[in-house]
């Protein structure tokens, strides 16, 4: 077995950090030493926030952390959706970062600029959410869920609500042409002026 570390494989530090969410550590981890392909569902709001977001628009927030800022915390894929794991208290804080933003509908209508922003779910403080197993299956067929960027330490660093907003708006730009002309006006009479004499 090789030395080097995998990004996607969380260490035995991590897997402490994911357990202490729970209400009883000792037995996530016990279950994780029996069964290390076994995903399970944790608290947030304690240890860590959640920001899920649809998997292209997360996979674009996850390069605009690595690529442009100060790159993410542990980050997970689970049913289509990627989870990015975030700082206690940015699920309260990020959705009303994100509507001064105009990121969100009112009265049915999109209100952000791009139109490109899918909505982002916020899981805090009352909410769980399923985490991937620590180690990846060994099935031949790719899981449903599994880590991007796994915990590797018991402090992980977690970005912020500012943070995420930052990554979530540059993702969304970088989703979108911007065309310095107008629309063509489908309607207008069009004159060839290259046969003037």
């Amino acid at each position: 077995m090789s030395s080097a570390w995998n990004a996607s494989e969380v260490t035995p530090d991590g897997a402490a950090w994911l357990a202490s969410a729970g209400t009883y550590p000792r037995s996530t981890l016990a279950l994780w030493e029996e069964q290390p392909d076994a995903p399970v569902v944790l608290p947030c709001g304690a240890v860590f926030d959640v920001v899920s977001a649809p998997s292209m628009f997360g996979r674009r927030m996850l390069d605009r952390l690595w690529d442009d800022g100060p790159g993410s915390g542990p980050v997970a894929e689970f049913r289509g959706r990627i989870l990015l794991f975030a700082a206690p208290g940015t699920a309260q804080r990020l959705p009303a970062l994100l509507e001064w933003e105009e990121w969100g509908a009112r009265d049915g209508r999109e209100t952000n600029r791009t139109g490109a922003v899918p909505p982002l779910l916020c899981h805090g403080t009352g909410d769980a959410v399923t985490v991937p197993a620590p180690s990846e299956s060994t099935s031949p067929t790719r899981s449903a869920s599994r880590w991007l960027v796994a915990p590797d330490t018991r402090q992980p660093w977690l970005p912020g609500p500012e943070v995420l907003l930052w990554a979530a708006v540059r993702a969304a730009r970088s989703a979108v042409r911007i065309s310095i002309f107008p629309p063509a006006d489908q309607d207008a009479k069009v004159y060839d002026v290259s046969r003037r004499r």
